[in-house]
């Protein structure tokens, strides 16, 4: 029996949850019992008039939410997913509550209007708690619905069917949702855990190979934190991946989500509470650079790049070998990612984005580097010369290897995109006088005030 006296109750207690993960082949085909089997009705026990019990079977909503760019590209997808509501209904697992097309990529993030736009047919079609919001498409799609979805009656059921690569390894197992507010990548969110996830990988037959290669950045990133095994898999298929052999890079995206949800369900920090946030390898020059570039440079490219700049300061600071940073350049450029943007040339703009990195974890300034291979260490300060030798490396070894942001649209048979209007420090919330970059020689330490 607890003190009714004391005046301060410290009480720690958890929230059961359950991360459910399916991998099929044609979800909305085939397979589409694995998807039904997901809507879930919930047993309410109601009293009788007469002081006895009985059970109510509510049916649950659904709303289909779709990537307008996905449902451009395969004929027929919506109207499979009208048939699939229509078969739920007569089989009384789920009424249908419409089905939307949603614009892809950061767009869906960057303005308001869209998340607006899903509340409003969230309450439109009267969802509740228990029913289902059914998202397709890719991370920036999956952020968006899901921010909707968990601040609507402070969460409605999410089931994620994530169609990139980029999405299916990593973050469409996650349990964060988020848009961008203030020219800051994913700076208004929420922790939610989607109600289930599948990969299917239908979904990433008609993915072009600019975006099907992007997601290899985080089977890169994962297997370098946390298994030598995989990322020497990943080193002997790396070329394969490329030409999408389906024997090659499937078990690549399948073990990458598999690490993610391992470190999400047993890390002990799913909502990242703490100062540490190992799967953030690579992330905090990401971070930076697609607003900086506009958003030109995806989220899947820019995380190869600051992937591949990590590996060199870490093996120039905290002892990688040398050997095995260059398998993890040799592993990004077999994959047919680039290794530099021109953006990276500017190491006083780019630095800034320590400091964005540590408001956005909240407190002293955590980043994630290697020690080898599986072997992670958490650092608190950069050694700004140490950094900037890096990049300098980092250009080098790109052009080495044939891996340049030119090269890469070569590769892909684009042209090269036109930079767009890159956000300026004033509208990233960061005056000059707080650049890292000016206190040449010394190490870069957050929090607070920079070192002058």
């Amino acid at each position: 029996m607890e003190d009714r006296t004391a005046d301060r109750f410290d009480v720690s207690f958890s929230v059961p949850l359950v991360h459910r993960v399916r991998f099929t082949r044609d979800a909305l085909g085939s397979d589409a019992n694995e998807l039904a089997a997901l809507l879930l009705r919930d047993e309410d026990v109601l009293s009788n008039e007469d002081g006895g019990e009985r059970e109510s079977r509510a049916t649950p909503k659904a709303q289909v939410w779709v990537d307008a760019s996905l449902a451009d590209g395969v004929p027929g997808l919506t109207d499979r997913l009208d048939e699939l509501l229509a078969d739920w209904d007569a089989a009384g697992l789920a009424e249908p509550a419409g089905s939307f097309r949603l614009v892809g990529g950061e767009a869906c993030k960057n303005d308001p209007k869209h998340v607006d736009r899903i509340l409003a047919a969230i309450n439109d079609a009267d969802l509740d708690r228990r029913s289902y919001l059914i998202v397709i498409g890719g991370g920036a799609v999956l952020d968006a619905v899901g921010y909707a979805a968990a601040i609507a009656h402070r969460g409605v059921r999410l089931i994620r069917l994530p169609s990139t690569t980029l999405a299916q390894g990593d973050s469409g197992v996650g349990v964060k949702n988020a848009v961008n507010r203030f020219q800051k990548k994913n700076w208004q969110g929420t922790f939610a855990a989607p109600w289930a996830v599948v990969n299917d990988a239908r979904l990433l037959e008609t993915l072009p190979d600019r975006d099907f290669r992007a997601g290899f950045s985080e089977c890169v990133k994962v297997s370098l934190l946390k298994s030598p095994a995989d990322f020497a898999d990943l080193c002997e298929r790396a070329g394969d991946i490329k030409q999408r052999a389906f024997d090659a890079y499937w078990p690549a995206l399948k073990a990458s989500c598999l690490w993610h949800l391992k470190h999400i369900t047993a890390g002990g920090d799913p909502f990242e509470a703490l100062e540490a946030r190992p799967l953030d390898f690579g992330h905090w020059s990401a971070h930076r650079l697609e607003p900086l570039s506009g958003y030109v440079v995806r989220h899947g490219e820019a995380v190869g790049l600051g992937v591949a700049l990590d590996v060199l300061y870490s093996a120039a600071v905290h002892g990688l070998s040398t050997a095995d940073a260059d398998r993890a350049l040799d592993c990004l450029a077999a994959l047919g990612l680039p290794l530099w943007h021109p953006l990276l040339g500017d190491a006083d703009r780019l630095m800034q984005g320590l400091e964005e990195f540590r408001q956005h974890l909240g407190g002293r300034l955590t980043v994630t580097l290697l020690n080898g291979v599986g072997a992670p260490l958490n650092v608190h300060e950069i050694d700004e010369p140490a950094m900037r030798q890096a990049l300098r490396s980092l250009q080098a070894a790109a052009k080495r290897r044939g891996a340049t942001w030119e090269a890469f649209f070569q590769d892909l048979g684009q042209p090269v995109p036109a930079p767009r209007q890159a956000a300026g420090a004033r509208s990233l919330g960061l005056g000059e006088s707080r650049n890292p970059a000016r206190s040449k020689g010394r190490s870069v330490v957050p929090p607070g005030s920079l070192v002058q």
